[in-house]
C-alpha cells in the first residue's frame, strides 16, 4: 500500500455541490483557498460524485486551478456510486428538497462496471486533478434500499464487484487507496470481514453523545489492523451543536425529551468551562481510539481555519470528569481515552 498521509482536519465538501444553499462560485473557490492555506500538504478533500450531481467535484476542480494548486498538494477522496445524468425533471430526482439550483441529475451505479464508470466521470469533474482515495458511497442505504432478503443478498453481491473494480484500479497504480463510508458502522464491519480496505469513514457514530461499546471495540481492531479511521458527522447532524434534526430526523421536544435534556446539561457544563460545544464533540472524535482524521464541512470561508484549529485544542481534564460524572459520556470510554 502507498503511505496515505492524513492530516487532523479533512475538508467535506457537500457545500461546493449547492446542499441547503446554492453558494456562488467567488465563494466556493475562497473554501477551497483557505482550505489549502490552513492545511499541512497534502491537503485533503473529501467529495462524491451525489454532492450536487457531481458539481461539488467540478466546483472543486476548478478552484484548485484557478488558484494553480500543484496535484501533488492535494490528496482527493471520490466517494463512488452516483452518476452525473441529465435533469428531465424541476429538481433531482436522487434527493429532493436537499440541493440547490443543480442544472443535472444523479442515478446510483453499483457494480464493477458502474463503479469505473463513476470513478471516470469524476476525475473529468476534476479536470486537471483526480480522486486517488476512493470507496462506495453510503452502501448502508443501498442495502437497506432491498424490498427483501434476497434483493439485498444481491446488493451485497453488486458491493462486493464495485470493490473488485476499485481494487484493480489500486493495483494498477491508479489509486492509493480503497475505502468505505457509512452512517451504519456495523456495515462497514461487514465489508471489512470480505475487502482490505485502507482507511474507513465511520460518519454520525462515534460522537460525543453516542459511542457503543461495540463500536469501540471494532475501532480497536481496526486500529491493530493499521486501517485508518476518519471520523464524521460529529455532531450528530447538527443536534449537538443547536439543530432541531438528531442525525438528519427531525427531534420532538417530548417523545425526545433525553435527547434534549442529555443537550441541556452538556451545554451547561461547556457554559462553566467556557467551551463551545462544538470544541468539545470535535476534541471528543479525535481522542477514539484509532481516529487518524475529521471530516469537517463548511459554507464560510471564515470557518475554515477555525476548523483547522479544533485539532489542537486542548479540553480540561475536569470537563471530561464531570462529563462521565454526570452520566454525559459512557464511563468506561471515559476511563480509557479521556
Amino acid at each position: 500500500m502507498q503511505e496515505i498521509n492524513l492530516p487532523k482536519i479533512i475538508f467535506g465538501t457537500s457545500g461546493l455541490g449547492n446542499l441547503y444553499v446554492a453558494l456562488p462560485d467567488d465563494v466556493k473557490c475562497a473554501i477551497v483557498a483557505e482550505s489549502i492555506r490552513h492545511s499541512p500538504k497534502p491537503a485533503v478533500f473529501d467529495s462524491a460524485g451525489k454532492y450536487g450531481a457531481g458539481l461539488a467535484l467540478e466546483s472543486l476542480g476548478k478552484a484548485l486551478a484557478i488558484l494553480n494548486v500543484s496535484p501533488s498538494e492535494v490528496l482527493i477522496s471520490n466517494k463512488l456510486g452516483w452518476l452525473r445524468t441529465a435533469l428531465k425533471s424541476p429538481e433531482p430526482t436522487f434527493e429532493p428538497g436537499v440541493w440547490r439550483d443543480l442544472k443535472y441529475d444523479a442515478v446510483q451505479r453499483i457494480s464493477y462496471e458502474g463503479i469505473l464508470e463513476c470513478y471516470e466521470q469524476g476525475n473529468e469533474l476534476l479536470g486537471n486533478y483526480r480522486a486517488e482515495l476512493v470507496s462506495v458511497h453510503d452502501p448502508d442505504e443501498y442495502l437497506n434500499a432491498a424490498k427483501d432478503k434476497q434483493e439485498q443478498a444481491q446488493r451485497y453481491r453488486d458491493i462486493l464487484e464495485a470493490y473488485r473494480a476499485l481494487n484493480e484500479l489500486k493495483l494498477n497504480g491508479k489509486v492509493k487507496g480503497i475505502g468505505v463510508g457509512s452512517k451504519d458502522w456495523r456495515i462497514i464491519k461487514k465489508i471489512t470481514q470480505d475487502v482490505k480496505l485502507d482507511w474507513v469513514m465511520i460518519a454520525n457514530s462515534m460522537t460525543i453523545h453516542s459511542h457503543p461499546p461495540e463500536l469501540i471495540e471494532f475501532m480497536q481492531e481496526l486500529e491493530k489492523q493499521g486501517t485508518l479511521i476518519i471520523n464524521s458527522a460529529v455532531f450528530n447532524g447538527g443536534f449537538l451543536t443547536g439543530s432541531d434534526y438528531y442525525n438528519y430526523r427531525l427531534t420532538d421536544p417530548v417523545k425526545d425529551k433525553h435527547l434534549h435534556r442529555w443537550r441541556e446539561l452538556f451545554y451547561g457544563l461547556c457554559a462553566d468551562y467556557k467551551i463551545k460545544p462544538a470544541d468539545a464533540c470535535v476534541a471528543f472524535g479525535l481522542n477514539a481510539p484509532g481516529v487518524k482524521s475529521i471530516a469537517l464541512n463548511t459554507t464560510n470561508p471564515d470557518r475554515v481555519l477555525q476548523n483547522v484549529s479544533l485539532a489542537s485544542l486542548k479540553i480540561p481534564t475536569q470537563f471530561w470528569k464531570e462529563m462521565k460524572e454526570y452520566g454525559l459520556v459512557d464511563e468506561s470510554y471515559a476511563s480509557a481515552y479521556l
